[in-house]
């Protein structure tokens, strides 16, 4: 029976190390620091077309210390399940002034971000979807702000054509 015992207690505390790890994690996830992926064409060439790793902080957002030019983690406005990386380019009361459609005309639009908002843009304006065409996001859904840039992912061309990261 003693020995059944001294199994459960190394079992408890192994489990609770285990548990106190997990809302570190959690903790540290959720209010200080994420690691994010950024994919895509619309922030080319600050991250890369098959996916850049990147840590973003977020106490910057909770404590409105992020200034236009700032890369920031944004819930999407459009699909509040999917976070996209996006250029801070305009905060509540600036004028910004956009190219509407750059693909096809030259007209520029200026709008002035609402109180509470903020405007964001992909670096590639070519290829990127964000306030030009969804207007200012609410400052509320900002998440975090990158810092870092820990992996760059690179396609590596191999003998039968295909693309691994």
């Amino acid at each position: 029976m003693w020995h059944y015992r001294s199994i459960v207690r190394e079992a408890w505390h192994r489990t609770m190390a285990v548990a106190n790890f997990l809302c570190g994690l959690h903790v540290t996830n959720t209010y200080l620091c994420t690691a994010a992926l950024a994919y895509g064409p619309s922030m080319l060439p600050t991250f890369n077309l098959t996916g850049d790793l990147f840590l973003a902080e977020r106490l910057s957002t909770r404590f409105d210390k992020v200034r236009p030019g700032d890369v920031v983690l944004v819930r999407s406005p459009e699909n509040p399940r999917k976070l996209i990386v996006k250029r801070l380019l305009g905060m509540e009361g600036d004028s910004v002034t956009y190219a509407v459609d750059p693909k096809n005309s030259s007209r520029c639009n200026t709008v002035v971000v609402p109180k509470g908002h903020v405007w964001i843009e992909g670096d590639n304006i070519y290829a990127s979807r964000d306030s030009r065409q969804f207007g200012p996001v609410p400052y509320g859904l900002l998440e975090g702000k990158a810092f870092c840039k820990i992996l760059e992912a690179e396609a590596h061309v191999m003998t039968s054509g295909t693309f691994v990261l």
